[in-house]
């Protein structure tokens, strides 16, 4: 079996992926989801010519005063009594503009004796000044945001402001982690001799924490073709499967045969990168299924490869794979054989250093790092200064 390009895989990956269906999520809820449609106003911002400063409303055309203090607006208070000729109203930021006036003088500029004020600074230069008009911001029937916008705190508030109480995004998928291998022992149980902590199934949990996704660990499999069926079986339910190791060719590696076993379908399954080679891809039940590596390193390159971009694809993000940016290097490199590479590196002073430890099984190295040096197969020697892709981590 050929080895698939990163690329392709990940096309195919997303292609598998049936989309979600849509909820309506409250904005306590919202934050950090993806909009499944188009998001209109309910209601004009703001809903009437307002106040921007605490003053006096006037008629431009009155100007240069003195005016009769005829009444008082405030945020929230009735209607206030329209100014006629002569006369002003006392406003407050966020009050609504009485009836007849047109513009705003800012307290700072007039004094005031209780019954008359009189102009004692400029006074407004133009009609209109210190007015925030009706519907300023927004309309009724404007679309305010779009869909595929991920919604932050300053989007809620739009929501909110714009008469929404919940958004429609699709539900989150809910996400089921298998690690294989009966050489596992439980995160923060003593180890017998021979074995090692699962930490893959932690780290993957941690990667996916920043997405709107339900992550449930199901636990260690030993090394039993029966035992690795039953526990993909009782998985089905998922909207994504993911195993970690197992999926080589060894014979402990049980995943490939035991998904068919399940009634899974692989579609594809071998990488053209590094490290990373044997990640499975297909389909289990109704979900999908992405059998990872065993080794950490391994399993964090393909789960930023693979499964984060699936699951921001499956949330409704409409850019769902990984963005690569150009950054010169900080130290040479070495051509690079059939395989793309993804190098472990830091981020010093504007340069990128690859880290010296690339064994898939050092995850000293993979703590340390804050990016990954992206070098397609078959690239020339680089040396310190030329560009190459990363990816910020």
């Amino acid at each position: 079996m050929s080895l698939l390009p990163v690329a392709d895989a990940q096309a195919r990956l997303l292609d598998m992926a049936k989309a979600l269906p849509v909820e309506q999520a409250s904005l306590t809820e919202a934050a950090g989801r993806w909009l499944a449609a188009d998001l209109v106003a309910l209601r004009d911002q703001p809903w009437a010519d307002l106040s921007a400063m605490d003053g006096y409303a006037i008629r431009f055309d009155d100007m240069p005063g003195p005016w009769t203090l005829t009444g008082e607006s405030a945020a929230g208070a009735l209607t206030p009594p329209a100014v006629a000729g002569g006369s002003a109203v006392r406003i407050f930021t966020g009050a609504p503009v009485p009836a007849g006036a047109d513009t705003v003088i800012v307290q700072e500029d007039v004094a005031a004796d209780g019954a008359t004020i009189r102009l004692t600074g400029d006074g407004p230069a133009a009609r209109a000044r210190h007015i925030r008009s009706r519907g300023s911001d927004f309309h009724a029937g404007a679309t305010i945001l779009t869909a595929g916008t991920r919604i932050n705190a300053g989007q809620i508030a739009l929501a909110a402001l714009a008469g929404h109480a919940a958004v429609p995004v699709p539900v989150r998928p809910r996400i089921a982690l298998l690690s294989t291998g009966s050489e596992l022992a439980p995160v923060g149980e003593p180890p017998r001799k021979g074995m090692l902590p699962a930490s893959n199934a932690p780290m993957l949990a941690a990667l996916l924490r920043q997405l709107p996704c339900f992550v449930t660990n199901l636990g260690i499999i030993p090394d039993d073709l029966a035992a690795t069926r039953d526990a993909m079986e009782a998985a089905c339910g998922f909207d994504i499967i993911v195993t970690t190791g197992g999926a080589s060719v060894g014979d402990h590696d049980l995943v490939r045969p035991a998904l068919e076993a399940a009634g899974g379908r692989i579609d594809f399954w071998k990488i053209r990168m590094r490290p990373g080679k044997p990640l499975i891809s297909g389909t289990l039940g109704d979900g999908l299924f992405l059998g990872l590596p065993g080794n950490p390193v391994s399993a964090f390159v393909t789960a930023r490869l693979f499964l984060v971009p699936l699951v921001r694809h499956l949330c409704g993000c409409p850019e769902p794979l990984p963005r690569f940016t150009p950054m010169p290097l900080a130290a040479a490199l070495p051509a690079v054989g059939g395989r793309d590479d993804f190098l472990r590196a830091r981020v010093v002073d504007g340069a990128v250093a690859p880290l010296a430890q690339q064994d898939s099984a050092a995850v000293l190295s993979l703590a340390r790092a804050d990016a990954l040096i992206h070098r397609p197969a078959g690239s020339h020697p680089a040396a310190a200064g030329e560009p190459v892709e990363v990816l910020r981590l």
